[in-house]
């Protein structure tokens, strides 16, 4: 099965916690805070490799979370670093933010790494807070948390040729004869519903990628056919092969209804260099092949004769595809990577207020991380706590939100009366 288009989720890792511990050994009289840090939680990447031509694997999985990190330990042992995350696509992948909409990367070349969630950092033990002035702090950091997000990811494969034609006019035959693809063959119309990519093997032992597009027809840039969702596929090329039907009536008409669509369809599509070959010679009329021939070497084409089934001709054509894709250089692509701030954004401040009578329930990330690593015993812990809610602008908007003095108030696990200072 081919995929060319899937969505995915993304949770990178939360950063343990901080720890409030104390140096306890014998003879160590008041040895001082010795709580460790938290560890960092885990990074999720995308990774591009050359061996995948689909993404069919995330239709079976497409929710990836990395681990998280480890809490601080006492004896000032900082915790352990979550596991980060490497996920495999082709090469030709191109990733886009759901929520922004903005393309965020495009990945084109083996091994080419894309971060798209960073781990969140792990909160300061109480031994990071120790000052001349205050030498026992009683408090300690949460860890940041991690960072969700939904992806789109597109594949556009990325091949040397790509073959075009008309349904059954024998691209998949010859893919099959000219190297190791197996693609399904038939002589009905759409026997090809998904590109097919072949390796022809060259002198120098390097690899010619060829891309067999589903067949196109008339209105396929408007949708019409198989030809607009593959079309895509054949932006990226380097050279592209038009096989003709010599069996086919008017195989010149079906040459410019083809082009049409690539014109039609736009981007760098009418601008790739084309070579032609005259296919089923062998079944067909020697003085159509001729004429045919004429037509094209007029308009100084390159042309050649074939028959994908007995395979004559089909080395001429592979030696000519291999010379001539080495003297195109590689297109630039015209795809604008906007810079991705998401995905190393850990900013998780915001909170909503909901009111009840009396009763005010703070929910948000930061706020009840906070409030969990706070021991609700301690004055200077809470002390702490006060100040930086006041500081993240909490204490205000209760006030806007008609608070009076002895209303409580629920931040996760813990409710306090509220007083104003």
């Amino acid at each position: 099965m081919f995929i060319d288009k899937v969505k995915i989720k993304v949770i990178s890792g939360s950063g343990g916690n901080g720890k409030v511990a104390w140096r306890r050994e014998k003879y160590v009289d008041r040895g001082g805070p010795a709580g460790g840090d938290g560890g960092k939680g885990g990074d999720i990447f995308l990774v591009a490799d050359f061996n995948l031509s689909t993404l069919l694997d995330f239709k079976y999985e497409s929710r990836f979370t990395a681990e998280n990190g480890e809490n601080g330990r006492p004896k000032n042992q900082h915790g352990k670093n979550g596991e980060d995350i490497y996920i495999k696509t082709p090469c030709g992948t191109v990733v886009k933010d759901i929520k922004t909409q903005k393309i965020i990367g495009d990945l084109t070349y083996d091994g080419q790494v894309l971060l798209i969630a960073s781990g969140g950092r792990g909160g300061r033990g109480n031994a990071r807070f120790a000052t001349s002035v205050r030498q026992a702090p009683q408090f300690c950091e949460p860890g940041e948390s991690g960072i969700g997000r939904e992806l789109e990811l597109e594949l556009k494969l990325i091949a040397d040729v790509g073959i075009l034609g008309m349904p059954n006019a024998g691209k998949s035959t010859l893919i099959s004869v000219i190297s190791a693809a197996k693609p399904k063959i038939a002589d009905y119309p759409f026997t090809t519903l998904v590109p097919n990519l072949g390796i022809v093997k060259k002198p120098d032992g390097d690899g010619l990628v060829i891309a067999d597009i589903p067949g196109l027809i008339e209105g396929a840039s408007q949708g019409t056919g198989l030809g607009f969702e593959f079309l895509r596929h054949v932006e990226r090329t380097r050279l592209l092969l038009h096989l003709l039907d010599m069996t086919e009536e008017n195989p010149v008409q079906n040459h410019e209804i083809i082009n049409n669509e690539l014109k039609k369809y736009g981007g760098r599509l009418n601008d790739i260099p084309q070579v032609i070959a005259l296919n089923k010679i062998d079944a067909a009329d020697p003085e159509k092949v001729k004429e045919t021939k004429e037509f094209f070497d007029q308009q100084g084409k390159d042309i050649f004769e074939i028959s994908a089934a007995t395979g004559e001709g089909t080395k001429e054509l592979v030696h000519f595809l291999i010379k001539r894709v080495e003297e195109i250089p590689l297109p630039e692509f015209n795809i604008e990577v906007e810079e991705d701030l998401t995905a190393r954004n850990h900013d998780d401040s915001g909170f909503e207020i909901f009111k009840y009578d009396h009763y005010f329930v703070i929910e948000g990330g930061k706020v009840e991380r906070l409030v969990s690593v706070t021991d609700l015993k301690n004055n200077e812990a809470v002390f702490r706590l006060q100040n930086i809610l006041k500081a993240m602008g909490i204490n205000e908007t209760l006030e806007n939100e008609g608070i009076e003095d002895g209303d409580t108030v629920k931040i996760g696990e813990f409710e306090f009366e509220y007083y104003k200072d």
